[in-house]
């Protein structure tokens, strides 16, 4: 379990994330059209995962913005922003906010995914959502990177994030 705060109140997730050297969890997520994502459709690229526990906030959709922004210039690289987030709320968020770089999935199904990443706040007012993390993952599907954000109304590190892929 890690604990994180939410404007400086501790929450609990269920578990960890993944340790850096790990093979990622495998997942299925829904995409747009409501047809499904798996981990494998990614073998071959890098992968960043940027979770956040909402679109419909300032810091989540921050991180959506930002992540748009960089991935343009990423080389055989995809973004994939995860939330619980209903796939018509994510894109009607990327419709108003012009974002073509990422792929907005969501994990509204099952919860599989917050539970494989150890991820899903246990408790607290958040409690079932998923807390802000990033996950970046090489070809293979190894785990090179990751980041529990320790305040979930601030941003990731996406300095930090990026880097990690430079030196994959």
């Amino acid at each position: 379990m890690a604990t994180v705060t939410l404007k400086g109140n501790p929450i609990n997730t269920i578990g960890t994330l993944p340790k850096a050297g790990s093979k990622a969890p495998a997942f299925s997520l829904t995409k747009g059209d409501l047809s499904n994502a798996h981990l494998d459709d990614y073998k071959g690229v890098k992968v960043v995962l940027n979770i956040f526990p909402s679109v419909d906030t300032g810091t989540c959709a921050q991180s959506v913005r930002q992540f748009n922004k960089e991935a343009a210039e990423l080389e055989n690289t995809k973004v994939l922003c995860v939330s619980k987030d209903l796939p018509f709320a994510q894109g009607r968020f990327c419709g108003a906010e012009g974002i073509e770089n990422v792929e907005m999935l969501s994990d509204f199904k099952d919860g599989n995914f917050g539970k494989a990443y150890g991820l899903e706040f246990s408790d607290g007012p958040l409690q079932s959502l998923h807390s802000r993390a990033v996950v970046v993952l090489n070809e293979e599907g190894k785990v090179i990177y990751t980041e529990q954000v320790a305040e979930t109304v601030d941003e990731p590190n996406y300095k930090a994030a990026l880097e990690a892929l430079m030196d994959a």
